[in-house]
């Protein structure tokens, strides 16, 4: 059997760096202060809560501004009373179109619009009748108001309730949106965590299908020894990758000890027809990747390069810095050349598996590109940012 010349420029530092002291950041308190008056939870975290409190403010607010109005103007100490009684009033029944809101901000928007409208145009009304009597009561006994004249304060009313409903719908509105941007981005997480699952699940099953094929084949001409070591590289290979969630990043030197572990086991079928070659740049050893990103395209090479081949083909996977990422290259010398670009994408677990698996991880943030290269055979080159494992650095 050939020689495997896989090796890493540098295996492993020699220790693990001293982690690098960080400053603490600035964590807000969280003393018993704080939660008396409620800021370690967000504002509108409970939704009934901050009603209640807006509700109180705004009202003892409308109190407090009455009440200095009327002082200013020197008005009879019963104005008080008026003024309580309108603020008791205008509570009770901005409570009543709350209720009534909460059931009509889930219906179709023309129908919130016209009840909501009405709504607020009896509450005016009421809201009116009882200022206009109790001002005729407390504040000028001698006027004796009939008729329309319970009315006349229907426009500041009106204004005041219109003014409460745009409050509450822009904020519950702004609370819905909220909780749909929040859902979105979960359900899209889930999504992509999903696809990158799904990816992941469909090479263990054609690298399976390939290899016990060939272990079949091993015990119908009774290489029982060889059919024996292959399932045992097959089993520890299989206990190195599940060991590994679907949607999980390994250091690239864990991936190069994964795709030794699977060489091990297609050169127990190709001997040495195949030639594997590991050209990585210790600089790159700690940079993270999809698991099992590079293992399809080994697969392809030696399906495309060295099955065809009686003399088999080299495959040499290399690794280097490129400013701020990561050049990662799957290069053989076979004769397929371009032919064995269209062949692996109609696999459906080759390239088109691996460019769909960089970019749920990556997004735009790398690169992806085939040729054929200097030796006449099938190179492709990737390119990724440079994420160094935390024992890095």
């Amino acid at each position: 059997m050939a020689t495997d010349s896989a090796s890493l420029t540098a295996e492993r530092p020699a220790a693990a760096p001293t982690p690098v002291k960080r400053p603490l950041a600035i964590q807000p308190r969280r003393g018993s202060i704080a939660k008396t008056v409620g800021l370690d939870v967000p504002f509108f975290a409970d939704k009934n809560r901050a009603f209640w409190i807006l509700q109180s403010v705004g009202w003892g607010g409308y109190f407090i501004l009455r009440t200095l109005s009327g002082v200013a103007n020197a008005v009879p100490a019963m104005f008080v009373v008026h003024t309580l009684l309108l603020t008791a009033t205008g509570y009770s029944l901005t409570l009543l179109m709350g209720s009534l809101f909460r059931r009509l901000i889930t219906i179709r928007a023309i129908y919130t619009v016209v009840l909501s409208l009405a709504a607020v145009v009896m509450a005016s009304a009421a809201f009116s009748i009882i200022e206009t009597w109790s001002h005729s009561t407390f504040v000028d006994p001698g006027s004796r108001p009939v008729g329309i004249k319970y009315f006349g304060a229907i426009l500041l009313n009106f204004a005041l309730l219109a003014a409460w409903s745009a409050l509450y719908y822009g904020i519950n509105y702004y609370l819905l949106l909220e909780e749909e941007i929040d859902q979105r981005g979960k359900l899209e997480s889930q999504a992509s965590t999903a696809q990158l699952a799904m990816l992941r699940y469909q090479l263990n099953p054609h690298f399976l299908f390939n290899t016990l094929n060939s272990i079949s084949t091993l015990v119908l001409l009774k290489q029982t020894e060889r059919a024996n070591a292959m399932l045992a590289r097959l089993s520890s290979f299989l206990r190195y990758t599940l060991a590994n969630e679907p949607t999980a990043q390994v250091t690239l030197a864990q991936e190069v000890e994964t795709l030794k572990l699977y060489l091990e086991i297609e050169k127990m079928r190709f001997e040495d027809r195949l030639r594997p070659h590991f050209r990585i740049d210790a600089a790159t050893i700690g940079a993270r990747l999809p698991s099992l990103l590079l293992q399809p395209l080994v697969e392809n090479a030696i399906k495309y390069a060295v099955t065809p081949s009686e003399t088999g083909a080299d495959i040499w996977i290399s690794a280097s810095r490129e400013a701020n990422g990561v050049r990662m290259e799957v290069a053989d010398n076979g004769a397929g050349g371009q032919d064995a670009l269209v062949a692996t994408q109609s696999t459906g677990v080759g390239l088109a598996n691996t460019k769909d698996r960089l970019a749920q991880a990556y997004g735009a943030r790398h690169s992806f590109a085939t040729r054929t290269n200097e030796h006449g055979g099938f190179s492709v080159t990737i390119e990724i940012p440079l994420d160094a494992a935390p024992a890095a650095g």
